[in-house]
């Protein structure tokens, strides 16, 4: 394959919860850092641990020298909740954030006084002006939630307005449904660069199931033969790979801003991918 046109790298991951899993996400960090990536991502959660977690960890990421953006969710928090994070943020250096609504809560958890991401950026913006770089949610193939597609453009779209920089995709595997979007968010006079986010395929079990859970749709070609793998985990991987490549190649060539690869704490297979695009 050869060089294509280079683009902005980015990786996400998620806050680990033992000392072994941080020592481990540490040398994938290092190992990541090295394609020179645009900026880190950390995820949030509702819950005070997992913020503590979020926050510690991306303590960790910055010593890399790597802009890293938290997660923040308003979904089970209050304001005054989010104001103190905007603050320590602030008063760690970091200028970038992913705001996203979350997951509604279950149970006896509460929702939080901000319900929608488009409130929650307008928060943002109320509080803290234009010190932080704004990251939105988009969804190709329609958020699981969303009544239509129209609806869940029309809900991209309050983010933009209320104050979003860029946008980050759900993943998925049909880079179609990535152009046809952009091409609608565009037909609506937004101009944010709309990234696309980059799933490996390293376990069609875990997939099968994120897939499910968030909405994003595996092509019936794809989803056949890593079934037919079954429990043979290398042929499972090297078929990722090559799918994961064709699907970022078709990206890049098409003249996407950036690629941002929800890594899960590994380092190997997005490695594999960017290494096979020559895009260093």
């Amino acid at each position: 394959m050869g060089t294509l046109q280079p683009c902005d790298i980015s990786f996400e991951f998620f806050p680990p919860r033992t000392d072994a899993g941080r020592d481990k996400l540490m040398q994938v960090r290092d190992r990541l850092a090295g394609y020179d990536p645009k900026f880190f991502s950390v995820t949030f959660g509702a819950g005070g641990s997992t913020r503590n977690h979020t926050y510690d960890t991306v303590c960790d990421m910055r010593q890399s020298g790597i802009n890293t953006a938290p997660h923040l969710s308003c979904v089970s928090s209050d304001k005054g909740e989010l104001r103190e994070l905007l603050l320590r943020y602030r008063e760690l250096g970091i200028d970038r954030l992913v705001a996203l609504r979350g997951d509604m809560p279950s149970g006896t958890m509460a929702a939080g006084e901000l319900r929608y991401a488009s409130e929650l950026i307008e928060f943002i913006r109320e509080e803290t002006g234009d010190h932080f770089n704004l990251a939105v949610a988009a969804y190709p193939e329609c958020h699981p939630q969303a009544a239509s597609l129209e609806r869940d453009l029309e809900f991209f779209a309050a983010k933009v307005r209320a104050g979003a920089d860029i946008a980050i995709t759900q993943y998925f595997f049909d880079a179609d449904a990535y152009f046809y979007f952009v091409e609608r968010v565009q037909r609506l006079g937004i101009a944010v660069p709309v990234i696309p986010g980059i799933m490996p395929i390293t376990n069609y079990t875990k997939l099968a199931r994120f897939s499910e859970t968030c909405g994003a749709s595996i092509p019936r070609w794809v989803s056949k033969q890593l079934e037919a793998y079954g429990d043979d985990n290398d042929s499972i991987r090297a078929f990722g790979e090559e799918v994961v490549t064709r699907l970022c190649q078709r990206l890049v060539e098409g003249g996407v801003p950036g690629l941002h690869f929800y890594t899960l704490n590994q380092a190997e297979a997005s490695l594999n991918v960017l290494n096979n695009l020559s895009l260093r």
